[in-house]
């Protein structure tokens, strides 16, 4: 039988022991605990209640009755459904054909692709959004510059329910995939040659190399960034924020941005932490089915 007051002491020396490691960490787990770990906590909480400034009342399940039942909730999800099924796989497939195309060059060449396609992701997103915003403007912006050169347009890109969240797409899909290219990579870098050599000799060619053997063993890979794409798919906010707003009439609308108008504008904490909960599950539920979907037990 354990004695409880062995166990106790036990575990006092083990911290003891180890006391400056703990000391090391204590300052981001500090800053965890402030800024992530009590605020979800918290939405979890208030997600039960009429959350107001001076009028809090516990309704129970009341607020996700009320956020599943209303139509912006719903066409909030889809427009971000609609965001997530373009970008993510076209963001993977650009990612993927960068690599390889950066792949076979020399370290010198492969450094500098490296630098250049992630240094937009360090980039902030807000500067971005405004150099786009330029460019999508009807009066004088590039895009509608390039189409009058065919013929075609203008196109008032962010004033149009029929063009806005195409507008954002375009912006995301043309935004360079940094960090998908620098994985790709290194998974690359790590596949033994023996494989191509292998191949090459049984009579495979530069294609069927690529197909047969790279693919496949950049699967573990290729699962990480979708659902790592996914779920930052899901929270796309600054982009709709700078570029539209959520409109016209709701048609960017996504549900960070809805997340933030009911917390931020209408004052509802309690209705905007049930959606947020809600999100949260959507997006866990999504990369379970991801994860059971592209799993492989074969890494590189």
């Amino acid at each position: 039988m354990n004695n409880p007051a062995r166990g106790l002491r036990q575990l006092m020396r083990s911290l003891y022991k180890n006391r400056w490691a703990y000391f090391f960490i204590m300052p981001k787990f500090l800053l965890f605990l402030v800024f992530i770990g009590i605020p979800v906590v918290w939405a979890f909480i208030i997600s039960f209640q009429k959350f107001r400034a001076f009028d809090t009342v516990w309704v129970g399940l009341e607020n996700f009755r009320q956020v599943l039942s209303t139509g912006l909730y719903r066409k909030a999800f889809w427009n971000t459904v609609k965001y997530t099924l373009v970008t993510v796989p076209t963001h993977i497939l650009i990612a993927l054909i960068l690599a390889s195309l950066i792949h076979p060059l020399s370290k010198r060449a492969q450094t500098f692709f490296r630098a250049a396609f992630y240094l937009p992701t360090v980039t902030s997103m807000v500067i971005i959004a405004m150099v786009w915003r330029w460019m999508f403007n009807s009066r004088f912006g590039l895009l509608n510059y390039l189409l009058g050169l065919f013929g075609l347009g203008p196109i008032d890109w962010l004033n149009s329910s029929n063009w806005a969240m195409w507008a954002i797409i375009i912006m995301s899909i043309l935004t360079p995939p940094g960090v998908g290219v620098i994985l790709y990579l290194a998974a690359m870098a790590s596949i033994p040659e023996s494989l191509y050599e292998a191949a090459a000799i049984d009579g495979a060619g530069p294609f069927q190399r690529w197909v047969k053997i790279t693919l496949p063993l950049l699967k573990p890979t290729t699962l990480y960034l979708v659902i790592l794409s996914t779920v930052g798919s899901f929270q796309v906010f600054t982009q709709v924020l700078m570029l539209t707003g959520g409109g016209p009439g709701h048609a960017t609308t996504t549900l960070v941005t809805l997340i933030y108008e009911t917390a931020f504008r209408d004052g509802n904490f309690g209705l905007a932490s049930a959606q947020a909960i809600i999100l949260f599950g959507i997006i866990l539920v999504i990369s379970l089915l991801q994860y059971k979907l592209l799993h492989s037990e074969t890494e590189y």
